[in-house]
């Protein structure tokens, strides 16, 4: 294991599953989780400082340089997993680093702005899956956690169809005439599936946040150790 230092605070993805002790197989939900966390790692590894690593049985999390790459990971993870029926929510938060980084797991760290995301995080009450933490001034928060809660709004009310005409849209900007071949259905079957499912106003949504979250921060620059 090698140690990296940066100067500048990075930000946690931490997340959990919802109503995990309710699954029907935990063994399923279990292979699910891990599946999805080795495949988030793996298309986003040049944006993790620290990989997303499963600290307890249904709980997650990792480090990205910056809030765009974080948010980025965070919802790909919770689509990745509602795909399968899957249900997450998670927090992005910034986290001033006071021991070196660990590249191989995200765990045994101490910082300064763990605590406010993990209290975010298990606020069990909140339905939003989507949920930020700022070590200083908290005061857009608010708005980005509203936007969240429509964005989960939305989700949570997808068919098991538009979910699988939406998501490979969203995730990998597949096209309608792609989704359509996959589907043996017509590229207007396709436009009506979307439009009943949100899609406009969703992709609105999450541009709105990843526009906020580019310009709130850059990226943490890592320094060599002495």
């Amino acid at each position: 294991m090698s140690e990296a230092h940066f100067e500048h605070p990075l930000i946690v993805v931490m997340g959990d599953l919802v109503a995990s002790e309710e699954a029907e197989s935990r063994q399923e939900l279990h292979r699910r989780f891990n599946a999805a966390v080795d495949a988030i790692n793996a298309k986003y590894k040049n944006q993790l400082v620290s990989p997303l690593t499963i600290t307890l049985g249904d709980e997650f999390q990792g480090l990205a340089a910056d809030f765009s790459s974080a948010f980025d990971i965070a919802h790909d993870m919770r689509l990745t997993l509602l795909k399968q029926d899957v249900f997450c929510r998670f927090v992005v938060g910034q986290v001033d680093l006071q021991t070196p980084v660990n590249p191989d797991r995200a765990w045994n760290m101490m910082a300064d702005g763990l605590a406010e995301a993990r209290a975010r995080l298990e606020d069990k009450a909140d339905p939003n899956a989507y949920r930020f933490s700022f070590l200083e001034d908290q005061r857009c928060a608010p708005l980005l956690e509203a936007i969240g809660a429509s964005l989960t709004n939305i989700e949570e009310g997808w068919t098991s169809t538009q979910r699988a005409y939406l998501i490979p849209r969203v995730l990998d900007g597949e096209s309608v005439k792609d989704i359509a071949a996959r589907h043996n259905v017509s590229a207007r079957t396709v436009y009506n599936v979307l439009v009943l499912a949100g899609f406009n106003l969703y992709d609105r949504q999450l541009e709105a946040i990843r526009a906020f979250l580019k310009a709130e921060g850059g990226s943490a620059r890592e320094r060599q150790s002495p």
